[in-house]
C-alpha cells in the first residue's frame, strides 16, 4: 500500500475588503469565488465608473481591475484612484497584455500587472504582497495625521484676538519661502508655531530641523549648522554634513538667534541672501533650498542699537514678524489651554480628570505666568500626576500658583479673586462697591471673546445695549489692534 504524500496548502493572507472590476461575468464569478474562499470580503463592478461610485461609499484595501472596459477603462480608473483614494492599492489584470501597457500601468501607480488567464498561486502571491504594501501606506498615512495633529496649526490653542491674528498670518505665509522672525518671551510657543508653519507648507514631507543657538557653544555652532571637513580642527576625524544641508528641501528653525556671534551672523546673512555656504575647512560652496524661520526672546532692534546684532542681518530676517504674546496678556486662553493639556496628559497617563475646580481656575487667572504656556503645561502635567480626584483643585497646584495674590495683570482683565482673609472695608453704598469687580469681570469677558460684544453679552447673559452702556461707563474701549468693532 502506497502512502500518499500530503502537501499543506499555502498560508492564507489576512482578510481584506477587495473590489473586483471586470466586464466579463465569467471572470468576475470565478475570481470573486476564489477570493472569498481565501477569506476576503469581495464586491464587484462591471466598469470603472461603477467602481468609482463604490469607492466613494465604502473603504477598500485593494482594487483588482481589468484594462479594457466600457465607459471608464482600467487605466482611467487607476488614475482616478491615485488622485482620490491614494491609500488603495491597485492590481491591473488584462487579457491583452503588452509591454507598453504594463509600463504605462506601473508608471501610473499600479502595484502589479498580470495577464489572463490568472493562475491561483500567482494571484495569491500578488494579493499577499499588495496587502502588505497597503498596510505600509496606511501606517504612513496615520503617522502623517499624527504629525499634523501634534504640529498642525489646530494644535496651537487660542481664541484670543491676538492669537487669531497670528493664525491668519501663519496661513498667509505658509506656502511661501519667505523668512519668518518670531519674537516673544520664552515659553510662548515659538517652536510650535514654527512647526505649524512647516507642516502647513509644501515642504511638509521634507525635514524640519530645529536648532537652539543658545545651547550650542559658539566654537561649535558654525560647524553644527554648516558642517566641517576632515582635519579642519582638532577632533574632526571625518567629514560631517551640517544641519542646513540636512534640512535641504525643508525648513530650518534657528531659535535664540539673539545669542549668535558676530562671525556666525556674517555667514548666516550670506546663506539667507544666496542660499550658499561653505563647510568649516572647505572653500567649496554648497547650495541649498531651505526655508529659514528664526526666533528671539530678546528685542533684536535694541540689540542692533547696542551693536551686538548686525543691522543688515536684522533687516534681512525681519521680513515677516510674528509676535507671540505672553500668557498674562491672553488670560482668556488659560481655560482652553488647561483643558487641552488635561486631556492630553490624561490620555498619556491613563487617568480620568474632567477639569478644574473654580477656585483652581481663579488662582490660575490671578497668576502672572513668567514661564508662559510652557509653565502652564508643566503645572497641568504635575497636577494630573499628583491628583487623586476627578477634578483638579487648589491642592493640586504648586504653591506659587495656588496662593498667587498678584493684582490685575497687564490689560486689566483679571477676575476678582477670593482672598483667604476678609478684605479691608471702607463704608460705601453697595452699588458703588460692586462697580470695580463688575468692571474687571466685563473686561475679562471681553478679552476672552476677542472683544466680540455679541459673544460677550451672551456669556454674561445681558443684552448688547446694556453691555455697551457699561463699557462706556467704565471706560472699557476696544484696543487699537482689535480685529474689528466686534459687534
Amino acid at each position: 500500500m502506497t502512502q500518499a504524500t500530503l502537501t499543506a496548502p499555502p498560508p492564507k493572507t489576512a482578510a481584506a475588503r477587495i473590489l473586483l472590476v471586470d466586464d466579463d461575468p465569467i471572470i468576475v464569478d470565478s475570481l470573486s469565488e476564489f477570493l472569498r474562499l481565501e477569506g476576503h470580503d469581495v464586491d464587484t463592478a462591471t466598469d470603472g465608473s461603477a467602481a468609482l461610485e463604490m469607492l466613494g461609499t465604502a473603504h477598500y484595501s485593494l482594487v483588482i481591475t481589468d484594462v479594457n472596459m466600457p465607459r471608464t477603462s482600467g487605466l482611467e480608473l487607476l488614475h482616478a484612484i491615485k488622485q482620490r483614494h491614494p491609500a488603495v492599492v491597485v492590481v491591473v489584470v488584462t487579457g491583452y497584455g503588452t509591454i507598453e501597457n504594463a509600463v504605462e500601468a506601473v508608471k501610473m501607480g499600479a502595484f502589479e500587472y498580470l495577464t489572463k488567464p490568472v493562475i491561483d498561486d500567482e494571484i495569491r502571491v500578488v494579493i499577499t504582497r499588495a496587502l502588505k504594501q497597503q498596510c505600509l501606506i496606511s501606517e504612513n498615512h496615520l503617522l502623517k495625521e499624527q504629525l499634523n495633529l501634534r504640529y498642525g496649526l489646530d494644535n496651537v490653542v487660542g481664541h484670543d484676538y491676538k492669537m487669531l491674528k497670528i493664525f491668519d498670518l501663519v496661513e498667509a505665509v505658509a506656502d511661501s519661502r519667505t523668512t519668518v522672525l518670531m519674537t516673544g518671551e520664552s515659553g510662548t510657543g515659538k517652536s510650535m508655531v514654527a512647526r505649524a508653519l512647516h507642516h502647513r507648507s509644501p515642504r511638509q514631507d521634507k525635514p524640519f530641523i530645529e536648532i537652539s543657538c543658545g545651547s550650542i557653544p559658539e566654537s561649535l555652532l558654525e560647524s553644527e549648522l554648516f558642517g566641517h571637513t576632515k582635519g579642519s580642527f582638532t577632533g574632526a576625524i571625518h567629514d560631517k554634513p551640517g544641519r542646513f544641508l540636512t534640512a535641504n528641501g525643508g525648513t530650518i528653525f534657528l531659535d535664540e538667534i539673539n545669542s549668535a556671534s558676530p562671525a556666525f551672523q556674517v555667514k548666516l546673512l550670506r546663506v539667507l541672501q544666496e542660499r550658499k555656504f561653505e563647510a568649516v575647512g572647505s572653500d567649496r560652496p554648497i547650495s541649498v533650498d531651505v526655508r529659514v524661520i528664526l526666533a528671539s526672546n530678546q528685542d533684536l532692534a535694541k540689540l542692533v542699537e547696542q551693536g551686538t546684532f548686525r543691522q543688515d542681518l536684522y533687516y534681512r530676517i525681519n521680513v515677516v514678524n510674528i509676535l507671540l504674546p505672553p500668557l498674562r496678556q491672553r488670560l482668556g486662553d488659560i481655560p482652553l489651554l488647561a483643558e487641552n493639556f488635561i486631556k492630553r496628559f490624561c490620555q498619556e497617563m491613563g487617568k480620568r480628570i474632567t477639569g478644574l475646580a473654580p477656585e483652581a481656575l481663579d488662582a490660575m487667572l490671578r497668576y502672572t505666568w513668567p514661564g508662559n504656556v510652557r509653565e502652564l503645561e508643566n503645572v497641568i502635567e504635575r497636577a494630573v500626576v499628583l491628583s487623586k480626584r476627578p477634578i483638579l483643585t487648589l491642592d493640586d497646584l504648586p504653591a506659587a500658583v495656588a496662593h498667587s495674590t498678584a493684582g490685575t495683570p497687564a490689560g486689566g482683565a483679571a477676575l476678582p479673586g477670593t482672598p483667604d482673609t476678609a478684605p479691608a472695608w471702607t463704608p460705601m453704598p453697595l452699588k458703588k462697591a460692586i462697580e470695580e469687580p463688575e468692571k474687571r469681570i466685563i473686561a475679562a469677558a471681553l478679552h476672552a471673546n476677542g472683544y466680540n460684544r455679541q459673544a460677550t453679552a451672551e456669556q454674561l447673559e445681558i443684552n448688547r445695549t446694556t453691555l455697551y452702556k457699561k463699557m462706556k461707563r467704565y471706560g472699557l474701549d476696544l484696543p487699537e489692534d482689535a480685529l474689528s468693532p466686534a459687534f
